[in-house]
């Protein structure tokens, strides 16, 4: 399953991170202050849209839609829910962070010490580049965020250039048991390649699990279509899968949305809406990966 344009995986590019809140508000006045995103959307989720999550109790609640002044190719959209108290991220399978393109991390560590964002990592290189600098922010719906700077682009790493201070999500963390479990699923499911695990620093996990913060995971980047990547991250064995409230979202990161090409349509329904991250996509499909995340596919 390959885009018969490129001749790549048929997912890709990441179009958009869903997140539940329990204040829009709150959610409105931090990512327009101080990560520079702009409105683009409000509304309610409808019974349909609920339906295709498997989540009903998600129907009738206000979202958000949010996007870098850039472009609206990726976007965040936030649902009004209650937070789970107990949630930790990093703590559990799934997506456990959103990485966005920045022009300057180190000025960003600055605007953001007296922010609603808590700052949970300081900007440093990573620990195999020093051209790739990152720091992590907690957002106010228990989201973890990345934000990275690259300092110039490296030839192993197909990524976007930072277009405004503050971009898009170009790679998206996701955590389960099994480094084999993540990389034959989305290469079974979704013709997504292979690549070569590496020993990193993951600091989220190492908090969330009571390790140093030197301790390092096996984790790979899975290259997607339009320069974007899955993160997958094999995590420590007492790890668990996240709890989730009958009829709603899990806490956090709880879905991410997928443009796809030649991706099986059989269970597809039709879009639900004509705003983003859809818009004039005909087609939606909504899968669970082997470690419980909630992926969702706009069909090209």
């Amino acid at each position: 399953m390959t885009n018969p344009d490129t001749g790549l995986t048929s997912l890709g590019p990441i179009a958009c991170v869903t997140v539940t809140a329990p204040d829009l508000d709150a959610v409105e006045h931090a990512y327009t202050k101080y990560l520079d995103q702009q409105v683009i959307a409000r509304g309610v989720i409808s019974a349909d849209q609920a339906a295709l999550w498997g989540t009903p109790g998600m129907a009738d609640r206000r979202y958000l839609l949010l996007s870098p002044a850039a472009g609206t190719e990726s976007i965040f959209r936030f649902i009004e829910a209650p937070t789970d108290t107990d949630y930790v991220p990093f703590s559990t399978y799934g997506w456990n962070a959103a990485e966005i393109m920045v022009q300057d991390v180190d000025a960003m560590a600055v605007r953001l010490a007296d922010s609603p964002f808590e700052i949970v990592g300081q900007p440093q290189n990573l620990s195999f580049s020093d051209d790739i600098r990152a720091m992590q922010i907690l957002g106010p719906g228990k989201e973890l965020l990345y934000l990275t700077e690259f300092k110039k682009q490296l030839p192993a790493f197909d990524t976007p250039v930072a277009r405004c201070s503050v971009d898009r999500v170009f790679i998206v963390i996701l955590g389960g048991p099994s480094m084999d479990g993540l990389q034959n699923f989305y290469g079974s499911e979704f013709g997504v390649p292979g690549a070569p695990a590496v020993e990193s620093r993951v600091k989220g996990m190492s908090a969330a699990f009571g390790n140093s913060p030197e301790h390092k995971y096996l984790i790979a980047a899975l290259p997607l279509a339009g320069k974007t990547l899955i993160e997958a991250d094999e995590m420590p064995a007492e790890a668990k899968r996240r709890p989730q409230q009958a009829g709603l979202l899990p806490a956090g990161i709880s879905i991410i949305s997928f443009i796809g090409h030649n991706v099986d349509t059989a269970s597809a329904a039709e879009a639900i809406s004509s705003e983003a991250p859809y818009g004039a996509h005909a087609q939606v499909t909504c899968k669970t990966g082997p470690a419980g995340e909630i992926i969702e596919v706009i069909h090209a």
